[in-house]
This record gives C-alpha cells, structure tokens and sequence, in this order.
C-alpha cells in the first residue's frame, strides 16, 4: 500500500535545491549576456527553458554589442 504524501520527505528541499544548482548559473549567464537575470527563472519552466536556450544561443547579447561599440544601429 502507497502512502504517498506530496511534497513531504525532504522531496520539497530536493526540489528547491535542483531549482537553484539551475536558476544560479543562468542567472549569470543571462546578466553578463546583458538580459536581466530574472530571465533564468524560465529555466525551470518545461519548454519555456528551451526557448531560453535558444534565446541565448542564437539572439544578440548587448553587452557584447557595447564592448564592441557596434555603430551599426546608427549608420
């Protein structure tokens, strides 16, 4: 007989904890991409995080562009 209870037996703190060992890089990823780091909160939502993935992977990063100062936008 199953007496499954939820969220009880530490299955919440291991939740949170896998949340964070993912929220925290992305966070910094996202902040030195040049996006806000409240961005890497879509990391831990199915299919959201894939977007971000992709986001980040093929979309511009402005903090690259002002290291560069790309004029681009400009001309």
């Amino acid at each position: 007989m199953m007496t499954g209870t939820g969220m009880a037996g530490g299955h919440f703190v291991w939740l949170l904890l896998v949340a964070l060992l993912v929220i925290v890089p992305v966070w910094r990823i996202c902040q030195r991409a040049g996006y806000s780091g409240w961005l890497s909160l879509l990391a831990i939502v199915p299919l959201l995080n894939l977007g971000l993935l992709y986001f980040l992977a093929f979309g511009p990063w402005p903090a690259l562009e002002e290291k560069t100062g790309d004029d681009r936008d400009q001309q």
